[in-house]
């Protein structure tokens, strides 16, 4: 019985550990957002820099992903507002053939936003390294994040612990109801970004700094 007692114990807390972390978690990531997200853009006060997060611009068939296309929207709508005057866009470019920074760029630029006025971070391969680039390569103190609110929430309070003054645009959802996984995946995202932030790990890559506006893009990607 006690053999069976220590086991019970062990499993309960596998169980309720990743419960209690999580809740934790959702709570001080909620407290610190609050006040510093925004939904409207007539509300959203002015900021030099919006660093837009990157996401796949479509899927295997072809089809647009929604959260790409809300919030490249949003940046071009806010850039047009007066609300930006520059445009971060930070994503992967690990693989060939994937790049969602140019992706951004390219449809922004559809959208009407002048190309001297953004400037691509290739090895934004997470928010992560997304935020603390946003401030380490590209020298920003002061920062408009673009993203839907759950992943606004998650790089809000990446800013805060690397110094960075930041506020959040939230723009709009996918308008479908997020499924199990994407729920768990998010909390797998907010598990990893403590990780980071306890352990302070540097981006996976770093380089040299680079001024906003004096980006010489590849003849290839351009």
């Amino acid at each position: 019985m006690r053999v069976l007692s220590r086991i019970l114990v062990c499993a309960g807390a596998l169980v309720t550990t990743p419960i209690l972390v999580t809740l934790v978690s959702e709570r001080k990531l909620n407290a610190h957002a609050s006040g510093r997200l925004f939904d409207a853009i007539e509300e959203t006060p002015h900021a030099s820099v919006a660093l837009v997060l990157g996401t796949r611009a479509g899927s295997a068939s072809g089809r647009p992903n929604p959260y790409f296309v809300n919030r490249v929207q949003a940046a071009a709508a806010l850039y047009h507002a007066g609300k930006v005057d520059h445009l971060l866009l930070s994503g992967d470019n690990g693989i060939e053939g994937y790049n969602e920074p140019m992706d951004m760029r390219r449809s922004l630029m559809e959208l009407g936003v002048d190309s001297s006025n953004i400037t691509l971070d290739f090895a934004g391969f997470d928010t992560y390294d997304s935020v603390v680039r946003a401030k380490k390569v590209f020298g920003q103190q002061r920062l408009l994040i673009v993203s839907q609110r759950f992943h606004n929430e998650r790089a809000l309070y990446i800013a805060k612990v690397n110094g960075i003054e930041a506020i959040a645009f939230n723009a709009q959802e996918t308008g479908t109801t997020r499924t199990a996984w994407s729920w768990m995946r998010e909390r797998g995202a907010r598990l990893k970004m403590w990780k980071d932030v306890l352990l302070d790990v540097d981006p996976h890559f770093l380089g040299e700094p680079v001024t906003l506006g004096e980006q010489v893009l590849p003849v290839s990607t351009d």
